[in-house]
């Protein structure tokens, strides 16, 4: 195989690799209902309980990054999806709160891996490639939100146990892993990080890892809380509870697929600024109106908003004057993921002593800060 057959079939591979990451996370926010009933939680329990797989992901980042660096990111890739796929079933079968935190910690542990190993052969073939290809890359990562989303409830809907149903989930990420994973780049392409460099966020970083702690909160608000707000609050059959989740995340694909195009063409400001705006004008409509068709549209402008925010934001973290690219996106991702550890946490919170939209409604309010303090700033 020459190289460029070679690089062709490595961007293939990191496609579907994503699209694994897209599916195995999506897969859990149709099982949140299930949980929350099998266990009798109350939504501040469940938010808690939710912190666990933020905890797992943000916890295992900087030791995925140690490992990618010692043994390449092929490897991690490939371990992280075995344990995803290996963990998803069990979230279904746990009988006690600490049992669901313990195997969202190691659920979230597998998806922060994969996270992070996935974004680093994404930037190698991006570099072999020859020109920017990012968007599609997490353009697939969504598209696999909308299968895990939906195609947990379209199995649990013909028929299939939730557990049952996992099971296909999981052995469907083994397939797809095992037959892809020889495509991606070796270690002894990947140019080697000083991992000693760390510093603490200040000035620019620091402001727009705050700005990706937001999108971060209102992606994981979705994942986390769209299925139960769809079931509790919406009235929906609980094995169609995930197309919320399925909703937002096809919009977020269409718009990840065009993201480049768009950005060249309005700036990224502006992108910045119109997509905040309407993913926080998203969240309000689908928790100020009482149909359910209305919420779907409101999470659909939420994808269709957030969509290419966060490629801005690492854009620009790796431009900052007099810091190298890898110590300020590495502090960007980090206090990004964070707002996937809060958040959930947060909302049940607030939604315990108000209510779910009352909760989910603030987030609406910190995406239009976003827009502002961006604009401000640029």
């Amino acid at each position: 195989m020459d190289d460029k057959s070679k690089i062709a079939a490595a961007r293939r591979a990191v496609l579907l690799i994503f699209l694994v990451c897209g599916i195995g996370l999506s897969s859990w926010a149709p099982m949140v209902p299930f949980a929350k009933i099998q266990l009798a939680l109350n939504d501040a329990d469940l938010g808690i309980v939710l912190l666990a797989l933020g905890a797992g992901a943000i916890l295992t980042m900087p030791v995925a990054g140690f490992l990618i660096n010692k043994y390449g990111s092929r490897a991690i890739a490939f371990i992280a999806a075995m344990l995803i796929a290996a963990i998803l079933p069990v979230l279904l079968l746990t009988t006690t709160p600490y049992q669901l935190a313990g195997a969202l910690f190691v659920f979230g542990a597998g998806i922060g891996s994969i996270d992070v190993a996935m974004n680093a052969q994404a930037v190698l073939v991006q570099e072999r490639f020859g020109r920017h290809i990012m968007s599609s890359f997490h353009g697939m990562f969504s598209v696999g939100g909308l299968i895990g989303a939906i195609g947990l409830g379209f199995l649990i809907k013909m028929g299939l146990s939730p557990n049952i149903a996992a099971i296909t989930i999981s052995a469907l990420l083994v397939i797809i892993t095992a037959t892809q994973i020889r495509h991606l780049l070796p270690h002894s392409q990947e140019a080697k990080m000083d991992s000693s460099n760390f510093t603490i966020p200040k000035g620019p970083v620091l402001f727009l890892g705050i700005m990706c702690f937001i999108i971060f909160l209102a992606e994981g608000s979705l994942l986390d809380w769209s299925a139960v707000f769809l079931q509790f609050s919406r009235n929906f059959d609980p094995s169609w509870s995930g197309l919320g989740y399925a909703a937002f995340s096809i919009a977020m694909a269409v718009m990840r697929l065009t993201g480049d195009g768009l950005i060249h063409k309005l700036g990224p400001a502006k992108v910045v600024l119109y997509g905040t705006l309407l993913a926080g004008a998203g969240f309000l409509i689908a928790v100020l109106t009482p149909w359910a068709a209305t919420a779907l549209i409101g999470f659909v402008l939420v994808g269709l908003g957030a969509a290419n925010v966060v490629p801005v934001f690492f854009t620009a973290a790796g431009r900052i004057p007099g810091i190298p690219p890898s110590i300020a996106l590495s502090a960007v991702t980090i206090l990004g993921y964070s707002g996937q550890l809060a958040g959930p946490a947060l909302i049940g919170v607030i939604a315990e002593f108000t209510s779910l939209s009352v909760a989910l409604g603030l987030v609406g309010v910190l995406l239009f800060v976003v827009a502002f303090g961006y604009k401000h700033r640029d």
